[in-house]
């Protein structure tokens, strides 16, 4: 038996059963008042609805990927202290809106990304603006990126703030 509690006026039981027609309640401890609400499901219907959870969450657009991509590698070059490079703010929306269709849609994906490094170094955020699909993406590039700009960081430093710099995402100082 699965408890729900749906709101505090009402208690919903599901009944994990493929066999049996009645289901027994057992909770003595459950107010009296409480008017209870019955649904049967089989054993196998609960076991998908717990496998396909994972699969419900979003997945990036072409253009989000691309976005976040670009956003993450701007990042990385300045988290990593590349000489002569300084964030372009405007440059950002104005890529990100070019390429999602509106700078509501930037600043979304840009609020997600910032979001998800708050949620990666453990302070708060707005879960409202959080979403899994960047936070694995941003994480993915970010690991890339890094990486190239340790391993050889003159070389990776130039391509990407360059890069970053055509892109609009960076400017040079």
């Amino acid at each position: 038996m699965i408890w729900i509690k749906v709101a505090p006026e009402y208690r919903l039981s599901i009944c994990t059963t493929a066999i049996s027609t009645c289901c027994v309640d057992g909770d003595a401890a459950a107010p009296a008042k409480a008017p209870k609400m019955k649904i049967k499901l089989s054993a196998v219907a609960v076991l998908a609805m717990f496998v396909s959870e994972p699969s419900q969450a979003g997945t990036l657009s072409e253009a989000e990927a691309t976005f976040l991509d670009q956003l993450v590698t701007a990042s990385v070059v300045l988290e990593q202290r590349c000489d002569g490079y300084e964030v372009d703010g405007s440059g950002a929306v104005q890529l990100g809106a070019r390429l999602l269709g509106s700078p509501e849609a930037a600043m979304a994906m840009i609020d997600a990304y910032a979001a998800a490094i708050k949620a990666f170094d453990g302070e708060a955020y707005d879960p409202g603006k959080f979403r899994s699909e960047v936070f694995e993406a941003a994480g993915k590039t970010f690991r890339r990126v890094r990486t190239d700009l340790i391993r050889n960081p003159k070389r990776a430093c130039a391509d990407y703030g360059e890069t970053s710099v055509d892109r609009g995402l960076l400017r040079r100082y």
